[in-house]
């Protein structure tokens, strides 16, 4: 019998291939990707041709304890919108990578909106 958190981890995964698939960054036109863990949220900007990482933003970047999560994840999209701009960046895919779009991930989404970039 299969342990129930590793058949959650297995469904992630295979959410997150099924995304991936369909989806790919290019430098007009990079992919948004979100993690989520329990403690953060990290988002970064990857051109897929080359591989790399054109801007990145974490919650460690925003300052104040009292904001709950979601808020968080709302400063922590206007700031990678900040960045993209700054790099010349105004359209992305949005890479949710697995997880269901509400919440903070909804959160990121809607601020980077509010910063300037369009999905």
């Amino acid at each position: 019998m299969i342990n129930k958190d590793k058949f959650k981890k297995d469904l992630k995964k295979r959410r997150q291939a099924r995304g991936r698939a369909k989806i790919f960054g290019t430098q007009i036109r990079p992919r948004l990707v979100v993690f989520r863990s329990l403690k953060g949220i990290y988002v970064q900007l990857i051109n897929d041709e080359t591989g790399t990482t054109l801007a990145s933003a974490s919650s460690r970047e925003v300052k104040g304890r009292d904001l709950k999560k979601t808020d968080v994840a709302f400063k922590i999209g206007e700031l990678i919108a900040a960045k993209g701009i700054k790099v010349g960046i105004n359209q992305v895919i949005f890479d949710r990578a697995g997880y269901k779009y509400h919440g903070r991930v909804k959160a990121v989404g809607e601020g980077a909106r509010k910063g300037g970039l369009k999905f």
